[in-house]
């Protein structure tokens, strides 16, 4: 795929963004660049490699799942300055 001076002025123009000639020449050889790698990477055969989450072989350590904490929420609530049905009351900020 190849883009043009045009291209880049176009996409710049959609996303908003003011490019002077120089800087669409330079972000058209770029492009092009970042275009022709993708090119190479994608002629490569990758037929019977399996596909990888990660660079690297690694594994999360998880840690067991069971409860470490007692539930506190009465003694939360009770130092609140505003509850109301177990909910937390909140000053309205939005008017």
């Amino acid at each position: 795929m190849s883009l043009t001076i045009q291209d880049v002025k176009r996409i710049a123009h959609l996303a908003r963004i003011e490019v002077t000639e120089t800087e669409a020449q330079a972000t058209l050889s770029k492009l092009t660049g970042i275009l022709g790698l993708i090119e190479e990477m994608q002629a490569v055969d990758t037929t019977g490699i399996t596909p990888m989450s990660h660079s690297q072989d690694v594994t999360q350590r998880l840690r067991s799942d069971v409860i470490t904490a007692t539930n506190q929420r009465e003694a939360f609530q009770k130092i609140a300055p505003a509850v109301e049905g177990g909910l937390y009351l909140v000053p309205k900020v939005i008017e």
